[in-house]
C-alpha cells in the first residue's frame, strides 16, 4: 500500500498554460459561460448602482428636507426600484446560467477524459489503482468548475467594476481616481498574485493528500480482513490519521492565505473610503464636489472593493485547481501503449494465428513475460497451452487480443495483428479470462456484453452450453438477477460459467480459454467438458491451463511453456505418454 501520490508531472505547466488549455477544451460552452459572465456583471452592476443612487438619494433628500427646497424624487425612485429588480432577478438567473455552464462543462470534461482513459486501458493504467483513477475522473474534473466559477467570473466582475468605479470617480475628482487606481491594483492585482504563489504548494498538497487518503481508504476496505486478522487495523489507522493531518496542515494553509488577502481587501477598501473623505471634503468645501455626489463617491469606492474581495480567496484556491488539472492532463497526456492502424483492418480468407518470437514485457525495466514464443493456431485446430504459473500464458492473451504492445511477429488470416484494430481482433476471438469480470447489473445484462441483441432463446442455449441451466432456474428473478459488483452475489464457479456462456454467445471463430474449469466441482467440469466439446467444432480454440487434466478430451495439440517460452508442442496422445515434439503444430 504505497501512499506516495504518483503519475504528477516531473515539471508542471505554468499556470498561464494550464488555464489556456482547460478553457480551450471548453470552448464549445462558450455561449453559457459568456452569459453567466454577463449576468453575474449585470447584477454586480446592478447592486452597485442601487447603493451609489440610493446614497445620493438619500442625501439631496435629506438636504432638500433641511433647506425647504423642491426636488424631483420620481426619477430617482423608479431609478432605484429598477436597480433593485435587475440585482435580484439578475443574481438569480445569473445562478441558474452559472451552474448550467458549469455542469455542462464538466460532462464535457469529464467525457473527453474518458474517450482518453479507453486507448490506455488496461496496459496504459496499470501503475494507477482504482482509487486513484477514480480521483482523475471525478474529483480532479469536478475540482476544475473553480476556475470558471471561482476565478473566472470574480476576475471579470471585479474588472468591470473598477473601470466603471474609476471612470466616474475620474469625473468627479480626477485626483482620487488615480490614488483608486493604486489601491485597487493592490487589492485585485498584487495580492491575488501573492496568494497564488504562496498557495500553489499547499493546493498541490491538498490535491495529492486526498488522492492519498481515499486509495487509503478503499485498501482498508477492501482488506478488512486482512487486516483484521494479523492485528494491522490500528497501523493502517494511524497511517490514514497521519494523511489526513498532512491533509489539514494544507488546508490550514491555504485558508491562512484566503484569510490573510481579505483581510487585505478589507483595509484596502477602508483606506479608500478615509481617501475619499480626504479629497472629497476640501473640494466639497471649495464648491467643486456637491454632497450628494461625496456619499455616492464613498459609496462606490467601497462597492468597488467589495467587487475585488473574492479575489484574493478564489486566487489562493486556485493552486488547488491548477493542481487537479495538471494531473488530468497529464493522465490524457500519456500515450496509448497500442497503437491503432489508421487504415481499416484487413480482409481475411481465413483465421489462422501465426506467432513468432514473440515478446512481452509490461514496463521498461521488467523481465520478459514472453520472452520469444514461436506457436501456430490453424484454423479448426483445438490446442492447450500448459505451464506451472507466471510461465506466460495469460500474457500471451493479452498479446493475442492487442490489449499489450509486444514485439515480434503475429499475424491472423495471414496479415500481421499491427494492421488490425483492436476491436476487429476482439471481435473474431472471444476470451474467457483467469479471473472473469462482472458488471453491477442483471445477469442478463453482463451475457449480452458479447451480443447487445441476444434473444432470450439464444442466451438460454449458451447458458446450456455452459452447464448454467440449473443455476439459473434456481434464481428467483432468472436472468434478471442481479449479481453486483466484480460479480459478489455469485461464487467463483459460477462467475467462470456466466464467463464461458458469454464467450460462447459471441460466437466468435477463435475461442480463447484460460483455466476455463477453475473453481468447478468434478461433477460439473466433466458435464462442461462435453459441452464445450459440441460448442467448439468448427472453431479455432487455444486453451490456457497449470494442468491438463480432464481438458485432454477438448484439445489436438499440447504446448507447453515455461519461463516465457514453448519448449514443446505435441499432439495429446504423445503428451498423456510424456513425449516432446517440435515447437510449431504440424
Amino acid at each position: 500500500m504505497n501512499d506516495r501520490p504518483r503519475h504528477l508531472p516531473p515539471a508542471p505547466p505554468g499556470a498561464l498554460r494550464v488555464l489556456r488549455r482547460l478553457f480551450g477544451l471548453i470552448r464549445h460552452e462558450r455561449r453559457w459561460m459568456a452569459a453567466g459572465a454577463a449576468m453575474a456583471v449585470l447584477s454586480t452592476l446592478s447592486g452597485i448602482g442601487l447603493l451609489a443612487v440610493s446614497g445620493h438619494f438619500i442625501t439631496s433628500m435629506a438636504l432638500v428636507g433641511a433647506g425647504g427646497a423642491a426636488i424631483n424624487y420620481y426619477t430617482p425612485a423608479a431609478l432605484i426600484r429598477l436597480l433593485a429588480i435587475l440585482r435580484t432577478g439578475g443574481r438569480y438567473v445569473e445562478r441558474l446560467i452559472t451552474h448550467e455552464a458549469t455542469l455542462r462543462v464538466l460532462a464535457r470534461l469529464r467525457v473527453w477524459l474518458f474517450g482518453r482513459l479507453v486507448p490506455l486501458a488496461p496496459a496504459g493504467l496499470g501503475g494507477l489503482r482504482s482509487a486513484e483513477l477514480f480521483s482523475r475522473l471525478r474529483v480532479d474534473v469536478d475540482a476544475l468548475e473553480h476556475a470558471y466559477l471561482g476565478a473566472l467570473i470574480p476576475l471579470l466582475v471585479a474588472v468591470v467594476v473598477a473601470l466603471v468605479v474609476l471612470v466616474t470617480t475620474m469625473l468627479y475628482l480626477p485626483v482620487l481616481g488615480l490614488l483608486l487606481v493604486l489601491l485597487l491594483g493592490l487589492a485585485g492585482a498584487l495580492l491575488p498574485w501573492w496568494t497564488l504563489r504562496r498557495g500553489r504548494a499547499p493546493g498541490a498538497a491538498m490535491v495529492a493528500h486526498a488522492e492519498v487518503l481515499r486509495s487509503l481508504a478503499a485498501d482498508g476496505l477492501r482488506g478488512r480482513a486482512e487486516l483484521a486478522l494479523y492485528g494491522a487495523e490500528s497501523a493502517h489507522a494511524e497511517k490514514l490519521a497521519a494523511v489526513a493531518g498532512q491533509q489539514q496542515q494544507a488546508q490550514r494553509q491555504v485558508d491562512r492565505l484566503q484569510a490573510q488577502g481579505s483581510a487585505a481587501v478589507m483595509l484596502s477598501a477602508q483606506l479608500a473610503a478615509v481617501c475619499t473623505l480626504a479629497f472629497g471634503l476640501p473640494a466639497l468645501q471649495a464648491g467643486a464636489l456637491a454632497p450628494p455626489a461625496l456619499t455616492m463617491l464613498v459609496l462606490l469606492a467601497l462597492a468597488a472593493f467589495e467587487a475585488v474581495a473574492p479575489l484574493p480567496e478564489a486566487w489562493a484556491q486556485l493552486g488547488a485547481t491548477l493542481a487537479s488539472a495538471r494531473r488530468v492532463f497529464a493522465l490524457a497526456d500519456t500515450p496509448p501503449p497500442v497503437i491503432e492502424p489508421s487504415s481499416p483492418s484487413p480482409p481475411i480468407g481465413d483465421n489462422s494465428l501465426t506467432i513468432r518470437d514473440l515478446r512481452l514485457r509490461y514496463a521498461a525495466d521488467d523481465a520478459w513475460a514472453l520472452a520469444g514464443v514461436d506457436l501456430d493456431l490453424p484454423q479448426g485446430r483445438r490446442l492447450a497451452v500448459v505451464g506451472p504459473s507466471g510461465a506466460g500464458k495469460s500474457s500471451l492473451v493479452g498479446a493475442l487480443t492487442r490489449l499489450y504492445p509486444y514485439e515480434g511477429s503475429i499475424t491472423l488470416g495471414g496479415t500481421s495483428l499491427a494492421d488490425w484494430h483492436g476491436d476487429d481482433v476482439r471481435a473474431r476471438i472471444a476470451v474467457v479470462e483467469q479471473q472473469p469480470y462482472l458488471f453491477d447489473a442483471s445477469l442478463r445484462d453482463n451475457l449480452r456484453l458479447a451480443r447487445p441483441e441476444a434473444s432470450d432463446e439464444q442466451l438460454n442455449h449458451a447458458i446450456a452450453q455452459a452447464q448454467l441451466d440449473d443455476y439459473v432456474a434456481s434464481l428467483p428473478r432468472g436472468l434478471d438477477t442481479w449479481v453486483g459488483e466484480n460479480g459478489i452475489r455469485v461464487s467463483g464457479g459460477e462467475a467462470r460459467r456466466i464467463a464461458i456462456a458469454r464467450a460462447l454467445l459471441a460466437d466468435a471463430p477463435i475461442l480463447l480459454l484460460d483455466e476455463p474449469t477453475e473453481g468447478l466441482d468434478a461433477g460439473t467440469a466433466a458435464r462442461l467438458y462435453k459441452a464445450l466439446a459440441i460448442a467448439m467444432k468448427g472453431r479455432s480454440v487455444l486453451l490456457i491451463t497449470h494442468r491438463l487434466g480432464g481438458l485432454s478430451s477438448l484439445v489436438d495439440h499440447v504446448a507447453t511453456m515455461e519461463q516465457g517460452r514453448i519448449v514443446s508442442c505435441v499432439t495429446t496422445e504423445a503428451y498423456r505418454e510424456g513425449a516432446s515434439g517440435p515447437l510449431r503444430v504440424p
